[in-house]
């Protein structure tokens, strides 16, 4: 065992020479020694796993709030099946698979209660303060608010996946963008009397192959997640489901290849059938991309100007019609809509409590409003909204407003 031990560690291979690669990562914020067993992504992977934050997930809004039934998506089991998409595809195209599940089980670690509600929420609260952004505040998670090590803040991961995390969805950078959320500013240009170039995530580009395989395996999942849930919680019915591109003719093969299947059944093989169809173009176009671009190493990719794993023009535009039909007849139906008026005001009655009585917060948190002036006291307040559960939410508001106290 301990001569097996002493062996280097193999890395991944063989992959393709424009992934990412964790032997070449540009390292950690905060030097720390390797690990016998493990890639540095494997690592992060692993931290990102073990952490509180990911943790809470389990209890956070993907559209229905936790409470609404068992069987719904939460924003936990979104991460996973991300990342199973992720690494289906990585794989495929010979791309580090350890990196792209770990962007892709961190990508809504900064989500609020309440999913995009709670997000808006919070951003009008801190509109005078420097504003509110999830996936700003994933950063903040893993480079400071997550307390897990002695010798640093956060959970020190390789530039690469911080990189990846902050840039999944397309640089930050570029002509006429808005100012950059609080929380990336503040990392990026913080306080480092050292200007450590780690620091700095290149956000006029765009990130690796595996964070952008990530961001598009989001849309995947939640595509077709929604169609299957929103069908199970009857937002619409499996007439209007036939109708849908995409879904339709899917549901159509189903039905016509098993026509006494029930209907649970067919829609969970439609959407089966739907994720498997949509990995294959997504591995096609971004072939293609590869192609016509000629990249050959990881920094070329970040170079190249445009994202290069993408859907073909032809599933776009069926993804497109899909996702108009989500948005006005899921996302906005009433039932929906009235669970978001509710974790709207949750959310704002909350902030304004903490913000006028600080003495009412855990003492970890009132220590850090007693020490901050009026906007670094609304971040601390913001932060320790953003990490509750949905549950947690609604029983600190009971508390705080029931009729009568809760002690």
């Amino acid at each position: 065992m301990s001569g097996r031990m002493n062996q280097p560690l193999a890395f991944p291979a063989p992959l393709a020479p424009y992934a990412t690669r964790a032997e070449h990562t540009r390292g950690r914020l905060h030097p720390e020694a390797e690990s016998a067993t493990r890639t540095p992504f494997q690592r992060d992977r692993d931290r990102v796993l073990h952490s509180a934050a990911f943790r809470r997930l389990k209890h956070k809004t993907q559209v229905f709030v936790y409470h609404e039934g068992d069987h719904y998506r939460t924003r936990l089991t979104h991460s996973l099946e991300v990342a199973q998409i992720s690494r289906s595809i990585s794989r495929t195209l010979k791309l580090d698979e350890d990196i792209a599940e770990c962007v892709a089980l961190a990508h809504d670690l900064g989500h609020p209660p309440f999913g995009h509600t709670g997000e808006d929420a919070l951003k009008a609260c801190m509109e005078p303060y420097g504003g509110f952004d999830h996936n700003a505040q994933t950063l903040r998670l893993l480079t400071k608010l997550e307390r897990r090590h002695a010798a640093f803040e956060g959970l020190n991961l390789t530039w690469e996946t911080l990189e990846g995390v902050v840039k999944h969805n397309g640089p930050l950078i570029s002509p006429g963008s808005p100012p950059l959320p609080a929380a990336i500013e503040d990392y990026v240009r913080g306080d480092d009397p050292t200007g450590d170039p780690r620091r700095d995530l290149w956000l006029g580009a765009h990130a690796g192959l595996e964070a952008q395989v990530a961001a598009v395996s989001d849309d995947i999942a939640y595509n077709n997640h929604d169609v299957d849930d929103g069908l199970r919680a009857g937002l619409f019915s499996f007439e209007d489901a036939r109708a849908l591109p995409l879904v339709g003719p899917a549901i159509a093969r189903i039905e016509k290849a098993w026509p006494s299947a029930g209907r649970d059944a067919v829609i969970g093989e439609a959407v089966s059938a739907l994720i498997g169809a949509m990995v294959d173009d997504v591995v096609a176009q971004t072939r293609a991309n590869l192609k016509q671009l000629g990249v050959s190493t990881a920094d070329e990719v970040r170079r190249a100007g445009r994202q290069i794993v993408d859907f073909s023009p032809g599933l776009k535009a069926e993804l497109d019609g899909l996702r108009s039909f989500l948005h006005e007849n899921m996302y906005r139906h009433y039932k929906v809509n009235r669970a978001r008026s509710q974790a709207r005001r949750i959310v704002r009655a909350l902030f304004d409590v903490f913000m006028a009585e600080p003495e009412i917060l855990p003492p970890e948190w009132r220590a850090r409003c007693d020490r901050a002036g009026e906007s670094k006291k609304a971040r601390a307040v913001c932060d320790y909204i953003a990490g509750m559960t949905d549950r947690y939410a609604i029983r600190e508001h009971e508390k705080l407003f029931g009729s009568a106290p809760s002690i």
